[in-house]
Parts: C-alpha cells; sequence; structure tokens
C-alpha cells in the first residue's frame, strides 16, 4: 500500500509525468488478462518495474523515476489488480504465473533484455524472475528488500512490528478474536473469502491500514480510509500469497541467489522500515557480490520516502549512462 504515500514530499526529485504511448490488454492465459502500458523513447533502455502488494498495481509516478529520453519504461499491473482482470481474483494466481507473465510481456514487446525494477513484494518477484530467467535482465533496482520467509511474516504479522505501534497493531488484531491471534494470516483468509463483499472488504480496509500505517518514517500510525475495491484486492492476493508462502521454498531466494552472480544490482533500503526491516536487504547484498547496498537514513518502506526516490532516480541515471 505504498503508492501514495508522502509523494508530494518527493515529487520534486522526479522526472515530469509522461503519458504512454502504448497501453494494451495483454491475454495470459487461464482466463487473465493484465493491463501494460509503455511509456518514454520506444527505442531507449528497456525497464520493467514491478509493483508491491501483491495486489497493489502500478501507478503513473513510477514511470518518473526513470529519465524519459533514455527509457523504454514499462509498467503493468499484476494478476487480479488494478486494471487486470479478473478483478481480485486468487485463480490461477501465483508467483509462477507472475513470472511467465513478465516473460510474455517481454516476447510481445520484442525485448531481448531489460532493467528489472522492484520494491518490496516487487523486489521478491524481481529476484525470483532473475534467478529463473538470468539471461534477461541486464540490472536490477531492488528497494525495501522482502524475500518471503517464515522469519518475515512472522516480523509483521506475528507482533513483530507492533512491538513499536502497539496502538496501531491493537487496531488490527481487534476485530479477530482471541482465540484466532496466534495466526492473523489464517485468521483474516477466514474473513477475506466469504463470498460476502461487505465483510470482506470490512477485513480488507483492516488488512490493509495495518500495512499502510507503517509504511512511511513519517508515519503517526494511522493508516486512513484505503478505497473499499483497491483494499480488498490487496488484501486477498497479500493474504493468499503470504498464506502460501509465495509457492516458493523456505529460502529459496537467498539459496539460489548464486544463478544472478553475474548480474549487477543496486539495493536501496531504508533503515527505519518497519515492513521489511534491513536486515533481510543486507543478507542479500551480501550473498550477491554485484550488488551494491544503498542505506538511506531516517527512511521508512515507502516508495516515495524522499532518501529512497532520490536514491533510486540517481541509480537508474547512472544505469542509463552505461
Amino acid at each position: 500500500m505504498d503508492r501514495n504515500s508522502g509523494q508530494k514530499s518527493a515529487s520534486q526529485m522526479l522526472y515530469p509525468p509522461v503519458d504512454p504511448f502504448d497501453q494494451r490488454m495483454l491475454t495470459v492465459g487461464e482466463g487473465h488478462d493484465i493491463y501494460v502500458e509503455q511509456s518514454g523513447n520506444p527505442k531507449g533502455l528497456p525497464a520493467i518495474v514491478l509493483h508491491g502488494g501483491p495486489g497493489g498495481g502500478c501507478s503513473p509516478a513510477m514511470r518518473r523515476y526513470f529519465d524519459p529520453d533514455r527509457y523504454r519504461i514499462i509498467l503493468f499491473d499484476q494478476r487480479g489488480c488494478g486494471r487486470s482482470r479478473p478483478f481480485a481474483s486468487v485463480e490461477h494466481n501465483t508467483t509462477w504465473h507472475l513470472v511467465r507473465d513478465i516473460e510474455k510481456i517481454r516476447e510481445t514487446l520484442g525485448i531481448d533484455q531489460w532493467c528489472v525494477f522492484g520494491g518490496s513484494w516487487g523486489a521478491t518477484l524481481a529476484l525470483i524472475y532473475a534467478e529463473t530467467h538470468p539471461d534477461r535482465v541486464l540490472h536490477l533496482a531492488l528497494r525495501g528488500v522482502f524475500t518471503m520467509t517464515r522469519a518475515e511474516l512472522d516480523w509483521f504479522y506475528g507482533g513483530g512490528a507492533g512491538h513499536f505501534w502497539p496502538e496501531t497493531w491493537a487496531r488490527f488484531i481487534e476485530p479477530i478474536p482471541e482465540e484466532e491471534r496466534d495466526d492473523l494470516i489464517a485468521a483474516y483468509a477466514r474473513r477475506l473469502f466469504t463470498g460476502d463483499p461487505v465483510e470482506e472488504v470490512r477485513f480488507a480496509k483492516a488488512w490493509s491500514s495495518w500495512e499502510n500505517a507503517l509504511a512511511s518514517v513519517a508515519s503517526n500510525g494511522v493508516g486512513g480510509e484505503p478505497p473499499g475495491q483497491y483494499a480488498r484486492a490487496f488484501a486477498r492476493l497479500e493474504n493468499h500469497y503470504f498464506t502460501h508462502l509465495g509457492w516458493m521454498e523456505e529460502g529459496q531466494i537467498l539459496r539460489d541467489i548464486g544463478r544472478i552472480a553475474h548480474i549487477p544490482g543496486d539495493i536501496v533500503q531504508g533503515r527505519l522500515d518497519m515492513i521489511c526491516p534491513p536486515r533481510t536487504a543486507w543478507a542479500v547484498a551480501r550473498a550477491w557480490d554485484k550488488a551494491d547496498l544503498h542505506m538511506v537514513p531516517n527512511a521508512g518502506h515507502a516508495l516515495s520516502e524522499p532518501g529512497i526516490t532520490a536514491k533510486l532516480v540517481q541509480v537508474m541515471d547512472r544505469v542509463a549512462r552505461g
């Protein structure tokens, strides 16, 4: 839920808004059609943006981290969210479906190799995609790294982050009976998939607000009131992926990091990230010799944190220069 947090404070560091030169719905199979867009220079260096969540969707601000004269900027909404259809669907919606979709986009657009840019869950997906298709990736730019391990999920949904935000944590667990609070992912799953849209939206807002409240280092601990249908897609998809641990083996990303040993990368990490603590980014960078870790002081998780925005733009400018 980090696509809008603090955007105004960071906007002066971004490139000016740019409109897409291509927008399309791409049929990817199993009844899914995904939204894909291109902006910038059609002959520029290709870069694909992998949004967070799962279920967050892309936003126009994501185009602005790239020099539109140098980059061919590709955004898409992953299965079940944003403008992709069917909306909020978890059917045929796994990490491996998304990896296949990314390849379908690359092949459809006639791109041989590209840069991959992703944050939070988008960083997870970027790493898994690169480990699966290491010959297709020129550079990885990651932010707020998450590797879908039990320890990371336990930190955020088992009370770790709640030690820093006890009042916000109390609001998150309040709708769940005490006897179910030992597994909040499972407890919320039982309420996000009832078939009753009103109940699903109510619990989706509580789920989404917990994450949104902790995204920015400047947060006051209140997650706001996310739009109902956006929250429903976000919460259902995120919960679905977390329930299944991303359909990955425990520790898989770090285990297979050698597959991307030849790929240069930059990891931009907020020192005070409450959602994806810095330890994971540090561990990934330590195992991956060609990665540069940029630890941003006084920054949290959100893409739009000023320090994170500035560093990401700087990184992508450097990559474009070669």
